[in-house]
């Protein structure tokens, strides 16, 4: 089993990192590999809804440039996953706000794959970002991990985020609880237990 954690913050080993490595160390003790992958702090477009992905079918967008086409590669490999980003404006980061919806909309295979949110700030906005975040899962049938509380941080430094001792226990119990929910889904598999069985998908349009 593989988790793909990919940190949304224009830092590579910053606040969301630190966060992210904490869920990390408890999925690996728990014998699940996990890989940790930056956006970069290069521009990434955002989607504009061209539909060149579902025309060709390749689980790719049409746009190359940038580092959306290399995490859906990864995402193949992986059975969850754990998005983070920093609060910028109370927000998502812009980088992980461009690469999540071109991610969601090329990509295919994440039904059913469990996915968390986990969020640093400094002060405030912790939650609007959270909520934000979490848009992506529930609108792509994936169960979402929860932990103890909010899967938030706070601290404006790596050290300071360390500091954050409830924020920290709150990443671990993420992991924990990600593990455990792995491990009864594979029991789930084993036993024989399908996946629910969907209906074939309704579009309503309230303007005619």
């Amino acid at each position: 089993m593989k988790v793909l954690l990919i940190n949304g913050s224009p830092r590579v080993d910053g606040c969301t990192y630190t966060a992210l490595r904490e869920v990390a160390n408890e999925l690996e003790k728990e014998n699940i590999e996990t890989e940790i992958f930056h956006v970069g702090n290069k521009p990434i477009r955002g989607c504009i809804g061209c539909g060149a992905c579902y025309k060709t079918g390749s689980g790719k967008c049409i746009f190359n440039d940038d580092t959306v086409n290399i995490g859906l590669e990864k995402a193949k490999e992986a059975d969850a996953f754990v998005f983070g980003s920093p609060v910028h404006y109370a927000s998502a980061s812009g980088l992980i706000t461009s690469f999540l919806d071109r991610f969601f909309y090329a990509g295919d295979g994440f039904q059913y794959k469990p996915g968390a949110a986990v969020v640093s700030c400094r002060r405030s906005g912790s939650t609007a970002t959270f909520e934000q975040l979490n848009k992506y899962f529930t609108i792509s049938n994936m169960p979402v991990v929860s932990s103890q509380y909010w899967n938030a941080v706070h601290g404006n430094t790596p050290e300071e985020v360390k500091q954050d001792l409830e924020g920290m226990q709150t990443m671990r119990t993420l992991g924990k609880n990600m593990a455990w929910l792995l491990k009864s889904i594979k029991a789930g598999k084993e036993a024989g237990i399908s996946l629910p069985e969907k209906e074939e998908r309704v579009g309503t349009n309230f303007i005619r």
